[in-house]
C-alpha cells in the first residue's frame, strides 16, 4: 500500500476518532478543528471558495484551518488589510506571516550598516504598521545574496548590526522578524542564508526576542536534510516552519518527507505557533485541493 493509500484510510480514521463515525459517515469531519495551526495562503482554495479572499478565509476556517500566512500581505491595500484582519477574527484564526517586503536576491543585510540601516529601519516601521493592522507575530526576512568579495565572517558580522538596528524597531511593537534560510539548488543560488546552523548563530549574535528562525522544512531537506535533529539543535531560536514535500515542493505526502511524523514530533515538544503551507497543489481544480486537505488530515491524525 502506498502512501496516498494509506492516507486515505488515515484520514476516515481521524474522522471518526474526532466527531464519532456516524458524523464522519454524514461527511462531517471537515468541521473538525486540526490539532495543529496550519496555515493555507490566498489561492490554495480559489476553485472551492472562488476569486474572493473573505470567502477563502471562511472556506480554509469551515475545512478545520485555523491559521493563514500571506507572503504578500503589504502590497495589499489597507481596507483589504482590514477585512482580513476583521474576518481572521470572527473565525478565530491565526495571522502567520507576511513578507516584510525586503528583497530576496538584492545585496542588502550583507553590506556594512553605514550604508543601508536606515533603508532597513524604515522598511521595519511600516512592517510593523501592516502587523499591527492585521493582527501578526511574525515576518519573514531574508537576508538578501552574499557578495563574492568579501570575506563571508564580515558579511555575517554586517548582518547582526543590521538586525540589531530592525530589532530596536520591532521589539517594543511585538514583532519577530524570522530569518528563513533558503536552498541554492532548486530555488535561490546566492542566497546569504542558507542552513539552519548558520540562522542560529545569527540569532545569537543579534539576541533578540524579535529575531528567531523560520524553518522551511522543503528548503532544509534540499539543503541539509537531517530534519528532526537539525530543528531540536536549534529549537530555542525556532519561531515558525513552513513546509513543503521534495520533490515537488507540493503537499504533503507527494514526496520523501515524512511529514507525519515531523509533525508529531512538532507537537510532542510543545509548539503551538503557525506552520505555513507554503506549498503548491499537486494536482488541479477542486480534485487537487481536496487532495491537499486530505493529506493535512492525514499527517495530523498522529
Amino acid at each position: 500500500m502506498d502512501r496516498r493509500q494509506f492516507m486515505a484510510a488515515g484520514v476516515a480514521t481521524g474522522a471518526a476518532l474526532t466527531l464519532g463515525a456516524d458524523e464522519a459517515k454524514a461527511g462531517a469531519s471537515n468541521k473538525a478543528k486540526f490539532r495543529m495551526k496550519y496555515g493555507p495562503h490566498f489561492g490554495m482554495f480559489r476553485n472551492s471558495a472562488g476569486g474572493d479572499p473573505i470567502d477563502q478565509l471562511k472556506f480554509s476556517a469551515d475545512q478545520g484551518f485555523t491559521a493563514w500566512e500571506d507572503n504578500g500581505m503589504m502590497r495589499k491595500p489597507v481596507e483589504l488589510q482590514k477585512r482580513i484582519a476583521k474576518t481572521m477574527t470572527d473565525l478565530d484564526m491565526t495571522m502567520g506571516v507576511f513578507v516584510c517586503g525586503f528583497g530576496l536576491n538584492n545585496v542588502t543585510f550583507v553590506k556594512p550598516p553605514s550604508e543601508v540601516k536606515d533603508e532597513f529601519v524604515a522598511g521595519m516601521r511600516k512592517a510593523v504598521e501592516v502587523a499591527k493592522r492585521v493582527n501578526a507575530k511574525w515576518t519573514t526576512l531574508v537576508p538578501g545574496a552574499y557578495v563574492k568579495n568579501v570575506e563571508w565572517d564580515y558579511q555575517t558580522a554586517n548582518v547582526i548590526e543590521n538586525l540589531k538596528y530592525c530589532a530596536e524597531v520591532c521589539e517594543p511593537a511585538g514583532l519577530v522578524m524570522v530569518l528563513e534560510p533558503l536552498n541554492w539548488w532548486a530555488n535561490h543560488p546566492g542566497v546569504f542564508l542558507s542552513k539552519i546552523p548558520q540562522a542560529y548563530l545569527v540569532c545569537k549574535g543579534v539576541s533578540s526576542p524579535s529575531v528567531k528562525i523560520l524553518d522551511d522544512l522543503y528548503h532544509q531537506q534540499i539543503t541539509e536534510g537531517n530534519l528532526i535533529p537539525n530543528m531540536d539543535a536549534a529549537w530555542d531560536e525556532i519561531a515558525y516552519f513552513q513546509m513543503g514535500d521534495n520533490p515537488g515542493r507540493k503537499e504533503p505526502t507527494t514526496g520523501e518527507i515524512n511529514y507525519r511524523n515531523i509533525f508529531k514530533h512538532i507537537h510532542k515538544k510543545g509548539f503551538t505557533g503557525v506552520l505555513g503551507m507554503e506549498h503548491g497543489n499537486s494536482k488541479k481544480g477542486v480534485e487537487g485541493e481536496q487532495a491537499v486537505i486530505d493529506a493535512y488530515r492525514w499527517c495530523d491524525n498522529f
